[in-house]
């Protein structure tokens, strides 16, 4: 039955439920190209989509609500579906520099997506620096539901897209939606009960998904016998304006680092990841003191680290399956080894704990199509789930394809990942490994975090402290 297999689940509805008009719910990224001698234009651009989405029904859907919202919303398609409306044409002013293309993204942020339309956007930019362009996409995370994973940078970037066979329209009245969530109820007898003892299935089912996922990440913390979260500047009130800032690292310094810095028989106890991590930490650290903020020998930051985890049949699960990971920085640590030994413990605690196996970079990177964007769209859901007084801060890692991506003849040169402002945080961090670099995308509220290029600079002077560092005489 169509209105039964398009009908939201109740996680992806909480996700419009919870939307604010200061907290938008939409994920994206930034990829800059360079275009082929022949150049690439706009139109080309729009083509592109409209050939990519013919077989990907959801970007030409938008969400209805059911009448008296007896059920959760079902996705219909929009008879008005106007791909000019959600393929955009913008340009950056001369000389189109990477301040200049962070200010636009900014912008592009702060904007909800319009809920009568289906929830995508993607920016043709032209004018940016060496010839350049770059594709600013936006996409609501009801729309990452692990099957459909749209994400249409993704999209952009899939050698194996292609038009598939349209299963035809789905736009019912009033009367079949509340016919369809009736049938759904008699499937579903526990379900029935449950909206007859409401009158609102979503809003309880919202309620009970967040209320397991605060319980499952209590029992995660008392495990590792961790505290409530510090307090921390980068827990403030979030308005609807927003700063976007970039930074580009070497991958190959992450590695010697771990190299260096690590005792023979601990090399495999800290990973890559564990490096990134203590370059933020060291980052933060010199940030709060340009701010003036005590910083004591105890000082931490709270991070949730989305982890991809591996599936009881021993695969990848797609890259749809996290656990939260809590790791206090030890901001207050003046040795740069000694803050990377004291995160890969606290991170191999956590894993140890709950008796998984994490999914290596290459099995990540080894997914079909582009799938750093989708995988920071999932981390972004499973942050915006919890409560800020778990956490101060999220921040995403996801290993991306090594080997250069291009689209129509446009190699891709950077792709920067856009993460949401969860309530009361007023950063997020999200990075994604391609093509032999790291691309940090760093988003953060415009009024609490006006020197965002001051941590931005303080994460690169971080990396060249770990660079220099000698190794720890002692472990955590």
């Amino acid at each position: 039955m169509a209105g039964v297999s398009n009908r939201l689940s109740a996680e992806d509805a909480a996700f419009l439920y919870l939307e604010e008009p200061t907290l938008p719910m939409h994920v994206g990224s930034v990829m800059v190209f360079d275009p082929p001698k022949e150049g690439f234009d706009y139109d080309q651009f729009v083509q592109v989509i409209s050939d990519r989405i013919a077989g990907r029904r959801r970007y030409r859907q938008r969400v209805r609500h059911v009448p008296g919202r007896i059920a959760n919303p079902v996705w219909v398609d929009d008879p008005h579906f106007d791909l000019s409306y959600h393929v955009r044409r913008s340009a950056l002013p001369v000389p189109g520099d990477q301040g200049q293309l962070e200010e636009f993204v900014a912008r592009i942020l702060s904007r909800p997506l319009d809920r009568d339309r289906p929830l995508w956007e993607a920016y043709f930019v032209e004018g940016v620096e060496d010839g350049r362009f770059a594709v600013v996409t936006k996409a609501h995370q009801s729309m990452v539901d692990g099957i459909e994973a749209v994400d249409i940078a993704a999209l952009i970037l899939d050698p194996e897209a292609v038009a598939g066979e349209d299963p035809g329209e789905y736009a019912p009245s009033d009367l079949r939606l509340v016919a369809d969530a009736v049938m759904s109820s008699v499937l579903s007898p526990r379900t029935a009960l449950g909206t007859l003892r409401t009158g609102l299935r979503d809003v309880t089912d919202t309620g009970r998904r967040v209320a397991e996922t605060a319980g499952q990440v209590v029992a995660t913390l008392a495990k590792v016998g961790a505290s409530p979260a510090p307090d921390s500047p980068l827990n403030q009130p979030v308005g609807s304006a927003r700063r976007f800032v970039v930074l580009k690292t070497d991958l190959e310094d992450y590695r010697s680092i771990r190299t260096r810095l690590t005792r023979g028989r601990y090399v495999e106890d800290v990973t890559i990841n564990d490096v990134v991590l203590a370059t933020i930490s060291g980052g933060l650290r010199t940030w709060m003191q340009t701010r003036g903020l005590p910083v004591t020998s105890t000082t931490t930051v709270r991070v949730m680290v989305p982890v991809s985890i591996k599936g009881d049949d021993g695969d990848a699960a797609g890259g749809t399956t996290l656990r939260a990971c809590f790791v206090d920085l030890p901001v207050g640590e003046t040795n740069p080894s000694m803050r990377l030994h004291q995160i890969a413990f606290a991170m191999r605690q956590q894993m140890e704990s709950a008796a998984i196996e994490g999914v290596d970079a290459a099995s990540l990177s080894s997914m079909n199509g582009f799938a750093p964007p989708t995988l920071h769209s999932f981390g972004a859901r499973l942050g915006s789930a919890m409560t800020r007084r778990l956490f101060n801060l999220v921040i995403t890692n996801v290993p991306g394809p090594q080997q250069t991506l291009s689209v129509e003849g446009s190699r891709m040169a950077s792709t920067y990942p856009v993460m949401p402002l969860g309530r009361g945080q007023a950063l997020a961090i999200g990075m994604t490994s391609y093509d032999g670099k790291v691309f940090y995308g760093l988003t953060a509220d415009r009024d609490a975090m006006p020197d965002l290029d001051v941590l931005a600079q303080a994460i690169y002077d971080s990396l060249d402290e770990l660079r220099t560092a000698h190794r720890s005489g002692r472990r955590s």
